[in-house]
């Protein structure tokens, strides 16, 4: 974005009578943008960042989708304008790739939705202009290595819709297993949900959602680390159960 005062001063070469060429050249800057100022200098009043550029037209389907995001996303930019959002869905789980692109479609319904298949996985791809407005998490490096925040609209939807929230992460990285014990030399089976992830931010974001609809969990650490969240009590994996369930 070039300033008001960088516009003028490259018209004002033109009024001396360069050419479009040799300003362009001179100032780095591109023919095709010199020549839009002479139909406007004025830079288009900026979109107000806290807000999406435009909201998301299925709330319900974008909480699942921010919950996939935040697990297995990233979004990536456009030489020409505009970004591209991934989501990473292995091959194991159709079902969960053609959840993700309904999902997206659901949310920005005039934007494509394609599916590149890459060595046992796909990448759930779409190209648009406001990905990076409704996902402002969005940044360079990896989401583990910076803050992760929800913005107010953002978590307005979270609170609207927890299950879809907690969906999406599940089934980017959580799993249901059956674990199983010995007592009394009876072997026992029982269900289990996991989410594992290297953002506290996003664990906690997870764990604070699983608290509000009333679901119980624990920290299970990985050597030093307290990167599992487990799902064990009956009642609880009851209601996972109910509204999640195992991927397919």
């Amino acid at each position: 974005m070039y300033d008001l005062a960088t516009r003028r001063q490259a018209l004002s070469l033109l009024d001396d009578g360069r050419s479009l060429n040799s300003v362009s050249k001179e100032t780095g800057i591109s023919r095709a943008a010199i020549r839009s100022w002479r139909v406007r200098v004025e830079p288009l009043p900026r979109l107000n960042q806290s807000q999406p550029c435009k909201g998301p037209t299925d709330r319900a389907a974008y909480s699942y989708l921010l919950g996939l995001y935040l697990g297995d996303g990233c979004i990536s930019s456009h030489p020409k304008g505009g970004h591209y959002l991934r989501i990473a869905c292995a091959d194991a789980w159709p079902g969960l790739i053609e959840q993700c692109r309904a999902a997206i479609l659901a949310v920005r319904p005039a934007d494509k939705v394609y599916v590149l298949q890459r060595q046992g996985c796909v990448n759930v791809t779409s190209y648009g202009r406001h990905w990076t407005c409704l996902f402002p998490q969005h940044g360079p490096g990896k989401k583990h290595e910076r803050r992760i925040v929800l913005e107010d609209w953002q978590q307005e939807i979270v609170d609207a819709h927890p299950w879809e929230f907690i969906r999406g992460l599940i089934h980017s990285d959580g799993c249901r297993v059956t674990n199983w014990t010995v007592r009394n030399g009876k072997r026992y089976e029982y269900p289990r949900y996991f989410f594992t992830n290297k953002s506290d931010d996003i664990r906690k974001l997870c764990t604070d959602t699983l608290a509000k609809v009333g679901v119980r969990w624990t920290v299970l650490a990985r050597g030093s680390d307290p990167l599992n969240i487990s799902i064990a009590r009956k009642d609880s994996v009851a209601l996972m159960d109910a509204h999640i369930g195992p991927k397919y």
